[in-house]
């Protein structure tokens, strides 16, 4: 780990116990993040994302379980230290940005008295300290009379209003990994555009490390210094979001992109790419591909074992059978299509 690391994960996976058996949500997952970078986590709902945060900031439900082989922020052992060790990283040293604004904020409490909390309970200093830090990161992301802001309820502002003020709480104690959990999903196009102008404008300023959580490619190419694609609890391609787009190895990674639409390439009327079938159910045993019954290039060989991610280079790696020149032929070949 570089000194330039804030987290490190390795080998981490999620069980969670249903009537039905063991729901294997997370398997084996490694992922680092540095300051100042954007890791974007995508794919689609029920791939895992979510839960990969809460398994990072150890809210996990009861139900689940979580092992390891290291989980580090800036070279504290996540894994050995009590829950209320963890409390005190929480808010702190790691903020997190939930999905919806209208209900991550408590209704029967002022503006002003929810931000100043985080403050006061980690001791970064009193109430006067903590009402200056509201009031400067209230400008800093946008809010006009921060002042009068402080003093008013949920219910009275807006959900882009909400999510700033969300992402000021985040910020109060200068954390060093700040985690957004599809931060712009309640929003119009409008207001997702200023959340991530205005999220990646604070985090590059404040130097932190980001984990955006989402399923939308646009928000990846927007945002992104890298990519990890998720499907079935599993990452099947990493990179930087350049090489995740001009050369997408894993045949999934290409369904996603073949979804968008692109001026020249698709013809007006024409249908768009889709990825046919559903995600698989992730309970009891778990052999060969997770993505074969949706696959066009299935094989035989996909059906069973264990697929491995396969390093193209540092950093670079995809979760597949096929080498790299095969996949290139075929995302040619759909492109054409």
């Amino acid at each position: 780990m570089s000194s330039n690391t804030v987290l490190e994960v390795e080998n981490l996976s999620v069980d969670i116990t249903v009537p039905a058996g063991t729901l294997h949500a997370v398997t084996d997952l490694s992922l680092t993040v540095d300051k100042g970078e954007t890791l974007c986590i995508v794919g689609e709902s029920g791939c895992g994302k979510s839960i990969t945060s809460l398994a990072i900031m150890n809210l996990l439900p009861g139900k689940a379980t979580k092992t390891a082989n290291k989980l580090s922020l800036e070279g504290t052992d996540l894994l050995s230290i009590s829950e209320k060790e963890f409390a005190n990283l929480r808010g702190d040293r790691i903020g997190m940005i939930f999905q919806d604004p209208m209900t991550s904020l408590n209704p029967v409490f002022r503006i002003g008295d929810q931000l100043e909390e985080v403050y006061i309970e980690h001791g970064k200093g009193g109430r006067k300290e903590a009402r200056e830090r509201a009031e400067f990161l209230l400008e800093k992301v946008g809010i006009v009379a921060p002042r009068e802001r402080l003093s008013q309820y949920p219910h009275q502002l807006s959900g882009g209003l909400r999510q700033r003020m969300m992402i000021a709480m985040t910020l109060m104690c200068d954390p060093t990994l700040i985690i957004a959990d599809e931060p712009t999903t309640a929003l119009d196009v409008t207001m997702q555009a200023q959340t991530l102008n205005l999220l990646r404008s604070l985090q590059k300023e404040f130097n932190a490390g980001l984990i955006l959580i989402t399923h939308d490619l646009g928000v990846v190419a927007r945002m992104a210094d890298r990519v990890m694609v998720m499907y079935a609890g599993r990452a099947v391609e990493t990179g930087t979001a350049v090489e995740v787009f001009d050369q997408p190895n894993h045949p999934y990674t290409q369904g996603l992109i073949n979804c968008i639409p692109v001026p020249g390439r698709n013809e007006p009327g024409s249908k768009l790419g889709s990825i046919r079938g559903i995600v698989p159910a992730l309970v009891g045993d778990l052999d060969g591909c997770m993505f074969r019954n949706r696959c066009d290039f299935v094989s035989d060989d996909c059906r069973g074992g264990d697929i491995e991610l396969k390093e193209i280079s540092p950093g670079r790696a995809y979760r597949c059978l096929l080498n790299p020149e095969e996949s290139a032929r075929n995302l040619t070949a759909e492109s054409a299509a």
